[in-house]
């Protein structure tokens, strides 16, 4: 009876995790609209130049090398989960699992490294 609840526990902590992030980022998007909203209704002009800056700061600079960091670390994680299970008939799986955020954090770092400065 308990085995059955372990996905369905963990696909609902991943559910809910990213509806979180998902939330959070729409906030901060809705705080700056209802900033720019603010600085029209009081007459003040915006600049293209403040348009961009406010663009800018919704997204850190860091932010690639952050992403990648936690995928790839999400990546080795899995690849260890699997070695530290010890049933070799989940090893490769799990292995195969864990190369796609692993990729996708190399994918970030390369786009921290080389993207726009």
């Amino acid at each position: 009876m308990g085995r059955e609840w372990v996905p369905i526990i963990m696909f609902i902590s991943i559910a809910v995790i990213a509806g979180l992030f998902m939330y959070f980022r729409y906030r901060v998007k809705q705080d700056v609209q209802t900033t720019v909203q603010t600085a029209l209704d009081k007459g003040q002009e915006l600049s293209p130049e403040m348009l961009e800056k406010l663009g800018e700061s919704l997204r850190s600079p860091r932010s690639d090398l952050r992403r990648g960091i936690l995928a790839m670390s999400l990546g080795v994680a899995l690849v260890a989960f699997g070695f530290l299970l010890g049933e070799e008939d989940a090893q490769g799986p799990l292995m195969a699992i864990a190369a796609f955020p692993f990729i996708i954090g190399v994918a970030y770092l390369g786009l921290h490294k080389f993207g726009k400065q």
